[in-house]
């Protein structure tokens, strides 16, 4: 989230697209509803299905899965074309004004750059003209033909309110209805909040999407306002702290990425990694990489970390592919990898293409499953008849299943959408044989020392040199939520000095904030987001304040990354001299020697007004990109492509590119796809509120709510395939099929899509074989194994089923 979940009641348009948060987040959504009751907000729901979000919209309008990109492109032509955008907030805050490289172009469904036989661009034409300094060019009147505004004025030109119906089946007269309502957040006391979650993510275009909602926002100058935002829903605290905490397969804590084969040097790394200052005034802050970096390097490897040896770059791994979920398996499938540790990960239920995962597991020599429950992935290897397509004499995988904590049995953090860590306390201790997570992993660390230590092995510096020892924890076989918190934080390990060499920090303190953080051994941080969350004046996230400071920010509540900001990019609530667009929506303001108020401001604090404002302090222009510079894989602009499996012939748009040409696809897969003749209607999976994924299906409570599988089809449909409420049907894709009850409803309706109809059935996500369930077939049985071009999130959201009714009992 860009704000807060309190946040979200001083809009005065909420936009859900990509999610559910009346069923999904139910505590969440109470500030939706304050938001309509109070501030007479307009929610807006766009949605293939009419959920119970829809039930209190002001306005619902259903969608073709996996056409989100067409109607935000739509909603940015309508914005410009109407010159319904907030001028100066577009001019002085984002890169609008910048002039792009005379040779980027866009043509047929590719940009610049695309290589067909690797299926990658080459992005060095998506950037910017420089002058001889290697300043930017910019055009403060937004007219040059290659300035951002009008190179999207072009590319945005074939997105028509006609043809936004075409390709997503959203009637002419609603989608205008809503681009305008839209379009009235561009004045400067008004504004709207975007509200997604894994409806969007869940897509092999699902970054170019979000992209479009933020790029939106850019327009109506909604970000940094309070009440405005693009948020993110996360469905549980773990998905917030595992971007954070660097657990993607190229990243390390803090947003930073793991150094590739290429860079064997920490200074190339360096060189490579930090941005330089693309306009004069910016802050640029990711130039501060060195500091976070070499400080994190210090906390994983201590005093083996010196100048003298690049602080142990070299211990660091460096990657020569991507280890994403996606290729991971992959290689599983091809009998490459040996042995897996799924901790808390149930990944037969949530990887793609279910039968391809059991046969990927069943390659294995190990698997080893650190979780609370009995999980599907725990008991793959039992022959669960229907539900498994792996004979169990063929498994030839040794599991271990080491039985774990749930979180309400440990000390620690949770981060919640918000960016808020807040500290909790266990409610007992873990039952039974069950050990708390760190115990375990306490044990199989300390013991792979030992054998290194006595035996010896490939690089055992790797192990032996890390921090994870009696200098680090007070108990190296079960490091407390404690020690393992304040290592995230950060200490002085050295006397610490200002530039003007005064003395800031002492040897062995805990640091205040990231901006104490040094490039020369001297800090350690093992996520420098996290700086300040347990400081020499105690554990921040356990603050229980909830006093309003204004606006609903509770500053004395937990604490949010960074530096216990709510709302980002708050300068942009302000005009370059200060002051605020809506006086009403004031966050911050200059009392003569540095700005204060209801929010820590996302700036250097005593920069006065009418100085030069960077908002988007991360980015090397300090704006907010309209334009992604090289910051996305499949184009600077987002572009609508059809999902893989697509019930339509052809892209509307263009007829020769019809897919995503660098959406994440292994020639494994190719034969596992369907086509619209065999598999004519879309299907799409969800959430439902009794149930929350694979866990709470062991609940018997819960079980009791919602005990079978079911799906859901729209009337039209059914009366089609002769099928009753309460009947069982088949769903089939090419890599299998489920059987369910079926649930007829008017909440799946007919499409006109591209001249003909197309049909979507709703499929919710929750049952397996295990729990306390009827058991039930995986819902990822049918969903393919194709990611998204750059966060490499598989598709579960739009692809290709047939359905048929069965007689009898389950087959």
């Amino acid at each position: 989230m860009t704000n807060h979940w309190v946040d979200i009641k001083n809009a005065n348009v909420v936009v859900v697209m990509g999610g559910n948060p009346a069923e999904a987040h139910p505590v969440g959504f109470k500030w939706v509803i304050e938001a309509k009751t109070k501030n007479k907000a307009k929610v807006i729901v766009v949605d293939p299905r009419f959920n119970r979000t829809a039930a209190v919209a002001d306005i619902f309008s259903p969608i073709r899965a996996g056409s989100d990109a067409a109607f935000l492109m739509g909603v940015v032509r309508y914005l410009l074309q109407t010159d319904q955008i907030q001028h100066e907030y577009v001019r002085d805050y984002t890169n609008a004004t910048l002039i792009v490289r005379e040779d980027f172009g866009f043509d047929e469904g590719v940009f610049s750059g695309f290589d067909p036989q690797t299926k990658t661009y080459d992005k060095s034409s998506w950037t910017y003209e420089r002058d001889a300094d290697g300043q930017v060019l910019r055009d403060p009147t937004m007219t040059h033909p290659r300035c951002v505004l009008q190179l999207l004025k072009k590319h945005v030109d074939r997105y028509t309110p006609d043809m936004v119906e075409e390709i997503t089946g959203v009637k002419k007269a609603d989608f205008l209805r809503i681009a305008e309502i839209m379009g009235s957040c561009s004045a400067k006391n008004k504004t709207l909040t975007w509200l997604y979650a894994l409806g969007w993510t869940h897509h092999t275009g699902g970054a170019q999407i979000i992209r479009g909602a933020a790029m939106i926002q850019l327009l109506l100058g909604n970000i940094g306002m309070s009440g405005g935002g693009v948020n993110a829903l996360r469905g549980h605290s773990n998905i917030q702290g595992y971007t954070d905490l660097g657990l993607l397969s190229l990243r390390v804590p803090g947003y930073m990425n793991l150094p590739s084969e290429n860079q064997q040097t920490l200074a190339q790394y360096l060189a490579e990694t930090t941005p330089s200052d693309l306009l004069p005034g910016q802050v640029n802050y990711w130039k501060n990489t060195p500091k976070f970096f070499i400080s994190l390097l210090k906390n994983l490897y201590g005093k083996h970390a010196t100048k003298d040896n690049d602080f142990a770059f070299d211990l660091l791994p460096k990657w020569d592919r991507s280890y994403d979920m996606l290729a991971y398996f992959d290689l599983m499938y091809e009998g490459k990898v040996n042995g897996y540790i799924a901790q808390g990960f149930n990944p037969l239920a949530a990887m793609p293409d279910k039968n391809k995962t059991s046969k990927a597991l069943s390659k294995l020599k190990f698997l080893v499953v650190i979780d609370p429950l009995a999980t599907e992935t725990s008991n793959f290897w039992r022959n669960e008849g229907r539900f498994n397509d792996v004979p169990t004499e063929e498994i030839m995988t040794e599991v271990f299943r080491l039985p774990s904590n749930c979180f309400a049995e440990e000390d620690g953090a949770i981060v919640n959408s918000g960016r808020w860590l807040q500290w909790h306390f266990a409610g007992q201790e873990p039952p039974g044989l069950a050990r708390h997570d760190p115990k375990i992993l306490g044990d199989i660390m300390m013991e792979l020392r030992r054998l290194y230590k006595e035996e010896g092995g490939a690089c055992p510096e790797q192990v032996l040199h890390m921090t994870w020892d009696h200098d680090t924890y007070h108990d190296p076989y079960f490091p407390h939520p404690e020690e393992m918190a304040k290592e995230a934080n950060g200490y002085a390990l050295e006397d610490v000095f200002d530039e003007a060499g005064n003395q800031i920090l002492r040897k062995g303190q805990l640091l205040d904030d990231f901006s104490q953080l040094r490039d020369d051994g001297t800090t350690a941080s093992f996520c420098w987001v996290f700086t300040g969350s347990w400081t020499e004046r105690g554990n921040q996230m356990a603050n229980r304040d909830n006093t309003d400071a204004g606006l609903g920010n509770t500053p004395g509540w937990a604490w949010a990354w960074p530096a216990n900001r709510r709302i980002l990019y708050n300068r942009a609530s302000m005009d370059i001299n200060g002051k605020p667009w809506d006086p009403d929506r004031q966050i911050l303001h200059w009392d003569g020697k540095r700005w204060s108020g209801a929010d820590v401001p996302d700036f250097p604090a005593t920069v006065p007004p009418g100085a030069p404002a960077a908002p988007f302090i991360m980015l090397p222009e300090g704006m907010g990109r309209l334009f992604s510079a090289q910051g996305m894989n499949d184009g600077p602009f987002p572009e609508h492509y059809e999902p893989v499996e697509s019930p339509i012939a052809k892209n509307p748009l263009h007829a020769e590119v019809t897919h995503n040409p660098t959406a994440r696809i292994f020639q494994n897969d190719l034969e596992r796809m369907g086509n619209r003749h065999d598999y004519p209607y879309v299907a799409t999976t969800y959430s439902v509120t009794e149930l929350f994924r694979h866990w709470t299906k062991h609940s018997h409570l819960n079980a009791m709510l919602q005990p079978e599988q079911f799906i859901e089809i729209g009337e039209q449909l059914a009366s089609e395939k002769g099928i009753r409420h309460g009947d069982t049907v088949k769903v089939t894709t090419k890599r299998g099929y489920i059987t369910a009850k079926a649930v007829v409803t008017k909440r799946m309706r007919t499409l006109n899509v591209a001249g003909q109809q197309v049909q979507q059935i709703g499929i919710p996500c929750h049952w397996g074989f295990e729990g306390a369930t009827r058991k039930g077939y995986l819902a990822n049985t049918l969903s393919p194994g194709v990611g998204d071009a750059n966060s490499q999130t598989p598709e579960f959201k739009a692809f290709l089923v047939n359905v048929e009714k069965l007689e009898g009992t389950l087959a």
